[in-house]
């Protein structure tokens, strides 16, 4: 009743938005498109911060960047703060959208980092040759079949490749380093994606500690700060354990993202 009442103070609230799984464009993913209703909203209603559940390992750099900018943007314009607490793992894109975060919280055993980019594909030339199967490619533009899994892979191809890649891993090297500051350690070569565990990456300046995010918040707010979860609503086809032809491989990329961290 006590909402009800004018000019009665509410209690501080804290909402907190889950940012598990992989993100890409497709519909199990996280991006930006099917997240903003969600970010928009936490951010309304005068909370005194919002809190991020990040357990990603990664997956497209400009889903990643779409999201994290929507929540920085937020919490500039409303003044409000914003933490990340790390689950199992906030690795490459994962890690992007826990730098939108002013601090970035972790378990002793959660794996933070990954801050590079890749690109990985399958070759079949050898399979097809066997097979008796002859590949028939016709472009306008010597690079519109870069790449082609059914062709041996060409040296300026891989020469192509790490140019696209060398300013996207730029633009992820200076989100991290505009979001850590000077708690980086200078020292330590941490753009070469590699991973590290809980107090490593305390130390190293890639997290701020230890914790778990309701003793945490609690901490920072008083016991009788309100926790507000936020969360994508799955479809029908997904709460009955159905999916479509066409999110098959979508399924197996997210197993295969998950499996280079032993999840």
């Amino acid at each position: 009743m006590r909402r009800f009442i004018p000019f009665w103070p509410k209690p501080a609230f804290v909402p907190v938005i889950r940012l598990g799984g992989t993100i890409g464009t497709g519909s199990r993913s996280l991006n930006d498109e099917g997240l903003a209703p969600l970010i928009e909203r936490a951010f309304k209603g005068k909370p005194v911060a919002v809190a991020l559940q990040v357990n990603s390992p990664g997956g497209s750099a400009v889903q990643s960047s779409l999201i994290a900018a929507r929540i920085r943007r937020l919490a500039d314009e409303k003044g409000i703060p914003v933490h990340a607490f790390v689950e199992d793992v906030a690795a490459s894109g994962g890690y992007w959208l826990a730098c939108a975060a002013d601090d970035i919280w972790v378990d002793a055993s959660s794996l933070v980092g990954s801050i590079g980019v890749i690109f990985a594909s399958f070759g079949f030339p050898d399979f097809m040759a066997r097979q008796g199967v002859e590949r028939r490619v016709v472009t306008a533009g010597k690079s519109k079949s870069i790449a082609d899994p059914f062709l041996p892979q060409k040296p300026e191809d891989v020469q192509r490749l790490k140019a696209l890649q060398a300013p996207i891993h730029q633009a992820f090297i200076d989100h991290v380093r505009h979001s850590r500051g000077q708690r980086l350690n200078a020292e330590a070569d941490l753009f070469n994606a590699d991973i590290w565990v809980g107090a490593q990456a305390v130390e190293l300046g890639l997290a701020d500690g230890v914790a778990h995010l309701v003793p945490k918040l609690k901490a920072l707010y008083g016991d009788k700060v309100k926790l507000i979860p936020h969360g994508r609503k799955r479809s029908l086809f997904q709460r009955l354990g159905l999916s479509l032809a066409d999110e098959t491989l979508g399924v197996l990329e997210d197993r295969a993202l998950w499996a280079r961290y032993g999840l």
